[in-house]
């Protein structure tokens, strides 16, 4: 591993320690979180939340025999390949569900769903395949990897579909979110790193 773009050698004593980067990775979280939710009530549990997970997510998500340069300030970014996207796609469906105000979908009519929905559904599908790669092959990068790839399907079908808008497809368009956070919380909870509600 490289330390922006050097390699660390304690023998030249160019190291750094786990309790700094970590410390360094929670006061930028809390940056972020200040910049877009100032009213946030347990920021700075998030910021814990989110600057412990952007560090073992990082580690996590890149295979172990890959050379790793190590950058704190793209780690703890709420954009890009990171643990603090996938954590901020899952509190922004979980706002979602909130604004919707339902939890239970177990009578939600399904058939409705439609091309969008389903790209994002038949995606899920696949979880407990990178599961059982993930396990097989000694690598949660598996797991990481798939939580992006989620996180990045269900923030194109956010950007695109008016979810809470269509009163008619509002309740499926609501059940396929709440399943997208079950399923970034439990990936995220996989590689040991919090999901919260809100951020």
């Amino acid at each position: 591993m490289s330390l922006n773009g050097k390699k660390m050698s304690t023998r030249k004593g160019n190291v750094v320690s786990l309790e700094d980067v970590l410390n360094d990775s929670i006061r930028l979280a809390r940056q972020q979180i200040a910049e877009k939710n100032p009213t946030l009530a347990n920021a700075d549990e998030v910021a814990k939340q989110v600057g412990v997970g952007a560090v073992i997510f990082h580690d996590l998500k890149n295979n172990r025999r890959n050379a790793i340069d190590f950058n704190l300030d793209e780690v703890v970014k709420f954009e890009g390949e990171t643990g603090p996207y996938v954590q901020y796609s899952r509190a922004r469906a979980e706002s979602l569900l909130r604004k919707g105000n339902k939890r239970d979908f177990s009578t939600t009519d399904l058939t409705q769903i439609g091309e969008a929905e389903w790209e994002i559904v038949s995606f899920m599908g696949q979880f407990a395949d990178a599961i059982e790669r993930a396990a097989k092959n000694y690598d949660p990068s598996v797991i990481a990897k798939y939580a992006l790839e989620l996180a990045k399907r269900f923030n194109r079908y956010y950007a695109h579909t008016r979810i809470l808008d269509d009163e008619a497809l509002r309740d499926t368009r609501l059940a396929v979110v709440q399943a997208v956070s079950h399923v970034l919380k439990y990936a995220l909870l996989m590689l040991d790193v919090q999901a919260p509600d809100e951020m």
